[in-house]
């Protein structure tokens, strides 16, 4: 299938997944987190998908790797916050481990993006 927007990328559709895996697992998250951790790994799940669809609709191959690399800093943002969510005991370890898998799932996507786009550079 060839790719003619960023809805048609792999990567970018994980994203999405990955947005609505963060929003139902804090759903969970204290009520007084919902403007602290709530807030911050929300917002950073959101900046992946984003990112790959900012980065595709740019014009050079510099300004896509850049925004694939800024994806790929906000999914680490996401495993960092969920990491603490764990230790503070609002992430059950089933939910963590679902949820890293996905996290090093959609890494290994944005690395073979980035391998990929630096190969045809």
């Amino acid at each position: 299938m060839a790719v003619e927007t960023f809805r048609d990328l792999r990567v970018w559709q994980g994203g999405i997944e990955l947005v609505e895996r963060v929003y139902g697992a804090t759903l969970g998250f204290p009520a007084e987190e919902r403007f602290r951790l709530t807030s911050q790994v929300r917002r950073a799940a959101v900046s992946v998908p984003s990112s790959i669809a900012e980065g595709h609709a740019r014009e050079g191959r510099k300004e896509y790797l850049h925004h694939v690399s800024i994806a790929r800093g906000s999914l680490a943002e996401v495993e960092t916050h969920f990491e603490i969510a764990a230790r503070l005991g609002y992430l059950p370890s089933p939910d963590r481990e679902a949820l890293l898998a996905a996290i090093n799932g959609l890494a290994r996507q944005l690395t073979a993006l980035r391998t990929s786009l630096s190969r045809n550079a």
